[in-house]
């Protein structure tokens, strides 16, 4: 499995907090799993492009290798000094030379501003069916330069057409949710990602700072990343949020499904449909978690008679195989 991190950065916040090396790295080492699969490899590539961040990076990852010794034999950690396009190509050049397949990976790339992720290298670097994407989506540059004209190469290779430039007739939500959109089209069509999911993280003043993009290929992994995005403490003045049904959804303490019951009951009217269904329908279609909707969702729909189920043993539990009606 390999794990690369685009634009690592210098290891470490300014607050003291550990950096995305360390936290991925972390995450694996005390994984419940982890002494099992002394049989699998691991492979960490943190790239960095400016040289002062990459020796700070570089110093945090070996000091948490030697923390953490005897270092396991089958985690091998590399830190780079290279534009991620760079690494990318080296990548591609060695998986045709070998003519082999990437390994299951999961790139985060996570630029300052949209130079260095051209959509068609993104297309060839996770072509590979295992392969997943988290992706920074710098939505204020993005906004301001879309109609400007004067970094159109750079807004060109991000998405990969040119059809941003249709923001300039748009404006407020519109125009954020054209280019928005736009983006994720691409990286369904262009990429071959079949679910692409974003989280808008929202700023003190009330403002998109920027989306976080999610591309899989795998229905399990599209959950496991929801419930992720779901369980982070807001925190720092910032708060996840989506737009769904005409509203925000805020990704807060208290989950608001109202917006989803309205869905459901559109979407599903007079149809009779299994517990499984709708959980994937709510997993795909809709901003929400799979585990928003039984005891959130469907039984308020229940006790309100929105719906009933003719195999249901105990009213408002909804276990596999129950039959819904709307």
């Amino acid at each position: 499995m390999v794990f690369l991190d685009g634009f690592a950065g210098p290891g470490v916040y300014q607050g003291g907090e550990p950096g995305s090396p360390q936290i991925a790295l972390d995450a694996l080492l005390k994984h419940n799993y982890f002494p099992q699969m002394s049989n699998k490899h691991f492979v960490f590539i943190f790239n960095e492009m400016q040289a002062d961040r990459c020796e700070s990076l570089a110093e945090i990852v070996a000091e948490f290798q030697r923390q953490n010794s005897p270092w396991p034999n089958n985690v091998g950690v590399s830190v780079n000094n290279s534009s991620f396009e760079e690494v990318a190509s080296e990548m591609l050049q060695y998986l045709e030379q070998q003519k082999a397949n990437l390994a299951p990976t999961f790139a985060f790339v996570d630029p300052f501003g949209v130079k260095g992720i051209p959509m068609a290298l993104l297309a060839r670097l996770l072509a590979f069916r295992q392969c997943e994407l988290f992706v920074y989506f710098d939505f204020n540059t993005v906004n301001r330069f879309a109609a400007a004209g004067n970094i159109d190469d750079r807004l060109t290779e991000l998405f990969g057409i040119d059809l941003y430039k249709n923001a300039r007739d748009l404006a407020g939500t519109d125009r954020k949710l054209f280019l928005h959109n736009l983006y994720q089209d691409q990286l369904r069509s262009v990429c071959g990602f079949p679910y692409v999911h974003s989280f808008e993280m929202i700023r003190e003043d009330g403002k998109t700072g920027y989306f976080l993009f999610y591309g899989t290929r795998s229905v399990t992994g599209l959950r496991v990343m929801k419930d992720a995005m779901w369980r982070v403490d807001p925190g720092g003045g910032q708060k996840f949020s989506d737009f769904f049904a005409g509203q925000d959804v805020l990704f807060d303490v208290e989950v608001d499904t109202y917006p989803l019951r309205l869905e459901l009951q559109s979407h599903f009217a007079g149809k009779l449909v299994s517990v499984e269904e709708l959980e994937q329908y709510v997993l795909v279609n809709t901003p929400y978690a799979a585990s928003h909707l039984k005891r959130l969702t469907l039984k308020p729909m229940q006790t309100d008679g929105l719906i009933a189920s003719p195999n249901q043993k105990r009213k408002g539990t909804y276990p596999a195989g129950t039959m819904i009606q709307f």
